[in-house]
């Protein structure tokens, strides 16, 4: 139902190198000195949507900043450094990207990162809430099935919640089943588009094979094989880099064609649709990935699950348990913060 308006995944990003500049889009990013939040700014750096790119960290972001700030590229860009110049960097911000965080380690789930991650993200939402709460949200932090839940908790507290400005950054999924799928079938990877649904950890990923464009059709060993493939993809690269980290280069890919999508919408251009993890009544789930359609004020309209095979059915059922409990645990957290 939503696939005639989707655009061909990747576009976005390609198209965010060669179109004029339309708005002034005011972006900034917290973790920016990370594995993620290097390549992710380059990208926002090379955009013409990106007019100025501030960064935040707790090291190195005065470096980071001064690097690229020497590419030739209209966005201005600045560092800011330690909790006392979080306020500065986050005034006047339109979006807010948070890779912010400890990255997996061979042996560790997504979730094995909670404790970290949750009280990072929590004292960055806070900052949000207070001095840019208008701001789109866009959180990549794992575990997102969880750090989505402690974002919305903090932005209640402070009186600045809205359900279509916060979001789980799930786009690598989908970069992902759309890479995966264009190697089996032989296709062009960037005319490939794969809705993904669910969550952002192992068995919540539900990739909707049964709705990719173009069709394919996979014998039932085949699909899976690559449906395994594309829940553990995260793993994969955490084993590949034998200790040295986890998907940095992909994530911040897809974390910069996301941001695209919404600032794309943001100025006001129709037909945008990305699948993130959001406040949901999509599933019996208080959170989920859906295929959204995009707006001036961030979600316009969630397009739902839409139909899916018996196969994809029995999916989301085993999904349900482990998403509601990664959820709660994100809500407890923010409700037993002192």
């Amino acid at each position: 139902m939503f696939s005639a308006l989707a655009r061909p995944a990747g576009a976005a990003l390609r198209r965010s190198f060669s179109t004029s500049a339309q708005k002034n889009a005011k972006v900034a990013v917290l973790g920016a000195s990370g594995g993620i939040g290097q390549p992710l700014a380059l990208l926002l750096k090379n955009s013409p949507l990106v007019s100025r790119l501030t960064l935040y960290d707790i090291a190195h972001t005065p470096g980071v900043a001064a690097d690229l700030s020497h590419i030739e590229t209209r966005a201005t860009v600045k560092g800011y450094l330690g909790p006392e110049q979080l306020p500065d960097c986050l005034k006047g911000c339109d979006v807010v990207v948070i890779p912010a965080g400890v990255p997996r380690k061979p042996g560790m789930t997504r979730d094995d990162l909670f404790n970290t991650n949750a009280s990072i993200v929590a004292t960055l939402t806070a900052a949000c809430a207070q001095h840019c709460p208008e701001a789109m949200i866009c959180i990549i932090s794992n575990p997102v099935n969880s750090t989505i839940p402690i974002a919305t908790e903090v932005f209640k507290k402070h009186g600045a919640y809205n359900p279509n400005k916060i979001f789980g950054v799930t786009t690598l999924d989908i970069v992902r089943a759309n890479t995966f799928i264009a190697e089996l079938k032989g296709l062009d990877p960037a005319r490939v588009n794969v809705p993904v649904i669910g969550g952002h950890a192992g068995k919540t990923i539900i990739p909707l094979i049964s709705q990719c464009t173009p069709k394919v059709d996979l014998p039932q060993d085949q699909l899976t094989a690559v449906t395994g493939r594309i829940q553990e993809a995260g793993t994969e690269v955490v084993k590949a880099k034998a200790g040295a980290g986890s998907a940095t280069l992909s994530m911040a890919y897809a974390g910069a064609r996301f941001v695209f999508s919404l600032v794309d919408a943001m100025n006001g251009k129709e037909g945008v649709v990305e699948c993130s993890f959001v406040k949901s009544q999509e599933a019996d789930c208080g959170y989920f990935s859906t295929p959204l359609l995009l707006g001036k004020k961030g979600i316009e309209k969630n397009l739902g699950i839409g139909k899916i095979s018996p196969f994809e059915e029995k999916m989301i059922a085993e999904a349900i348990p482990e998403l509601k409990a990664s959820i709660k645990k994100g809500e407890e957290f923010v409700k037993n913060m002192k």
